[in-house]
């Protein structure tokens, strides 16, 4: 086995089935870009790696097919290379697991909240977004798919009361919450702008753009694909149709334009039609089922003692999850649903947004005196304005 070591943005050549490969630095790195109608864009990383990701998934995937390791599936592909291999057993036969053996690493910007959470709406999803606590949002651009004087002034007035607000808390939040001894000026202050972002979020409409990483399997990026062209938003629609193309060039070996009538008319219709939750009756806090098989696990005293003497932040092990399963129901603000969902560790149906369950009264109680009775006002206003712009209630989400 040979050993390279490579001075900082030294250039490697050598070659794989007669294919130079090149080896170089950042500047020079070939990363796939796609435009979007909005003005964001979709970016598939080239990582500069010689084992690309349908190369590494051939690797593994002849484990299946040959006991002789990996130092003779990497003189395979050396000798054959990974598209032909791709093409017949992955795309061809369709053999989905060798398609979970390869990565890659997309990152889609400038798109709505409501196209990111679409995105990241499986716990599956490997990825970053901009932080609401962290970034001010005020230069990103606001998908206005309505695109007229009223929905852009609408937008643009929220954006302007989530500014006038965050100023007002952060200097409101110094008299709440004094600094530590010892603390750091530096450390105080970053948790208070911190504490001003979470507060004022509430007023930042869905429709502001985010930036998302997404990083997941060939297999992964697939199977998301599918549903996500048949979204209810045409904004993800657009976005997963573009990104299948993206894929296709990048990956020409791994993906194709396959379609079948009858899965995109299921996907299309029932699916699609159903895809959004929204209970205007829903209860503050309700356990809706319990699927919990409490006489299994009094049958092992010991399983009880895995619950209750678990240290904080370890995970359960995964076969506890046979004894059950629970549902509940509850009225939470799109703004700890995005933290909810960022976690991925539950199953969780996407809200439709609407004013129907009004605006979560925390957000209101944090606010001083008068910046609640503005809120309260302006609120009512925004809400009469935006019930004026159309019937499309998938739409209206991004107002």
């Amino acid at each position: 086995m040979s050993e390279y070591y490579l001075a900082l943005g030294q250039v490697v050549n050598y070659y794989i089935l007669d294919k130079e490969i090149i080896m170089t630095n950042i500047e020079q790195l070939q990363h796939h870009t796609t435009h979007l109608e909005s003005g964001g864009k979709i970016v598939i990383l080239d990582s500069g790696a010689v084992l690309t990701a349908e190369m590494t998934s051939m690797l593994q995937a002849l484990h299946s097919r040959s006991t002789g390791g990996i130092d003779a599936h990497l003189q395979v592909l050396a000798e054959r290379g990974a598209d032909n291999f791709m093409k017949t057993y992955y795309v061809g036969y369709g053999h989905k697991s060798i398609g979970d053996c390869g990565t890659a690493i997309v990152f889609i910007e400038g798109v709505s909240m409501l196209a990111a959470k679409a995105i990241q709406d499986s716990q599956l999803y490997n990825g970053q977004e901009a932080s609401t606590r962290y970034i001010a949002f005020d230069r990103q651009p606001i998908i206005d798919p309505i695109n007229n004087g009223a929905s852009g002034a609408i937008l643009e007035d929220w954006r302007q009361f989530y500014l006038q607000a965050v100023e007002e808390m952060k200097e409101e939040l110094p008299n709440r919450h004094t600094m530590n001894e010892g603390e750091k000026d530096s450390v105080y202050q970053n948790a208070i702008n911190a504490r001003a972002f979470d507060i004022c979020r509430g007023f930042l409409p869905a429709g502001v753009s985010t930036n998302l990483a997404w990083t997941t399997t060939l297999r992964q990026f697939a199977d998301r694909i599918a549903i996500l062209r048949n979204h209810p938003l045409s904004e993800v629609r657009e976005i997963a149709n573009k990104l299948e193309d993206a894929m296709i060039e990048v990956y020409e070996n791994s993906f194709a334009k396959k379609r079948y009538e009858e899965t995109e008319a299921f996907l299309g219709g029932l699916v699609r039609d159903n895809y959004y939750y929204h209970n205007p009756e829903s209860p503050e806090m309700a356990l809706t089922f319990d699927g919990v098989n409490r006489e299994g696990i009094k049958k092992h005293p010991a399983y009880l003692e895995i619950f209750t003497n678990r240290p904080a932040k370890t995970e359960l092990p995964k076969w506890l999850g046979a004894y059950g399963v629970a549902s509940f129901e509850w009225t939470i603000d799109f703004g700890s649903f995005r933290d909810v969902q960022r976690h991925r560790a539950v199953v969780q149906r996407m809200p439709l947004l609407t004013a129907d369950i009004g605006f979560h009264p925390w957000y209101l109680d944090q606010l001083t005196d008068s910046l609640r009775k503005s809120a309260v006002e302006f609120i009512e206003k925004q809400k009469v304005l935006i019930e004026k712009l159309t019937d499309d209630v998938n739409v209206l989400q991004y107002y």
